[in-house]
């Protein structure tokens, strides 16, 4: 069976990467194709990255604020594009408020700080 194909992003302008290449390690340690595509990325950026590498997962991490926007958007693209059975996931700081939104709007599952590597391994494993 081929590995899970992961594309872990940072929309915006948000400059802080340490959780997200956190768990681009997790992921890679847990035998997953990990594509890391670094900081400060356009949904249209990241949505391209997840077509050309033919990704099931897109991993989204923020800390700005931006959420509500740029979470939304990377679905919106992705379903444009005809890519939307890739599982989207939320990271980073997401007030407990917002989660709701961004389920309806079409994010499959959010993970803030103290979730551990493990409880997004088996989400991931679990709904792939």
């Amino acid at each position: 069976m081929e590995p899970i194909r992961v594309v872990v992003a940072k929309p915006g302008l948000d400059g802080h990467d340490r959780g997200a290449k956190f768990i681009a390690r997790a992921l890679r340690d847990a035998g997953m194709e990990v594509i890391y595509t670094g900081l400060r990325q356009t949904p249209e950026q990241i949505v391209t990255v997840t077509l050309q590498e033919d990704a099931r997962v897109v991993c989204l991490s923020c800390l700005s604020g931006a959420h509500n926007d740029l979470f939304p958007e990377v679905v919106r693209l992705l379903k444009e594009k005809g890519a939307d059975d890739a599982l989207v996931l939320g990271g980073g700081i997401i007030p407990d408020k917002d989660v709701p939104h961004l389920k309806k709007q079409g994010v499959a599952e959010i993970f803030t700080p103290g979730t551990t590597s493990e409880e997004i391994i088996n989400f991931i494993k679990s709904n792939v």
